[in-house]
């Protein structure tokens, strides 16, 4: 079996620069926003609108109360399509060979491939200067309006893991590895996390 990283993060954490940065290190594929374009690509879909599906919450109710998404009943909506393309997508990708994925629950999806599952945080002062280190957009806003930012992309991460896993997001026991990046640059922790992998799926 392929070795599989997956990286839920909050936001502004640094957690996709993680998983990019952790992926060259190892050699691993690297997906993220590529996994938006597979679905699309799956389902003729626009990417905006299955971002805005994936990223916000937005599913039907009874997904909280299936077992698996095979056991969902079928039904029309584009949501649930998506859903579907999702979960197809990422177990598509993590036969291909080791990976390291940012977001999309992967987590929970991949349950059955054994991944390594990292959740990367930290406070919000760092979260919010990150914002303005990489942000492109954020020059006029105010470090409470970036805060307030944060917050409900947080909420809708929370949101979006909870209805799909029925599990706690941020919750240590769901993760292999918990990474704290306050005050401290991501590229610093990768020299490090590489050996901790390398003996993790070598165990």
């Amino acid at each position: 079996m392929n070795n599989i990283i997956t990286i839920s993060r909050e936001f502004g954490s640094g957690g996709k620069e993680l998983g990019k940065r952790l992926a060259e290190e190892l050699g691993y594929a690297y997906y993220d926003s590529e996994i938006i374009t597979m679905i699309a690509k799956d389902t003729k879909m626009a990417k905006e609108y299955i971002e805005k599906i994936t990223q916000t919450g937005e599913y039907p109710y009874e997904f909280q109360f299936a077992k698996s998404f095979e056991s969902y009943p079928t039904m029309q909506s584009s949501q649930t399509e998506i859903l579907l393309a999702q979960a197809k997508v990422l177990k598509e990708v993590a036969k291909r060979g080791n990976a390291v994925i940012v977001g999309r629950v992967a987590n929970a999806i991949l349950s059955e491939y054994n991944p390594m599952n990292i959740f990367v945080y930290a406070d919000m002062k760092s979260k919010v200067k990150r914002c303005r280190e990489k942000a492109t957009d954020v020059e006029k806003l105010t470090d409470k309006q970036i805060e307030k930012n944060i917050r409900e992309i947080d909420k809708r991460r929370k949101a979006c893991f909870e209805i799909i896993s029925g599990k706690g997001w941020g919750d240590k026991n769901n993760y292999t590895l918990c990474i704290n990046t306050s005050n401290i640059e991501v590229k610093t922790l990768i020299p490090g996390l590489k050996l901790y992998v390398e003996g993790w799926f070598n165990k």
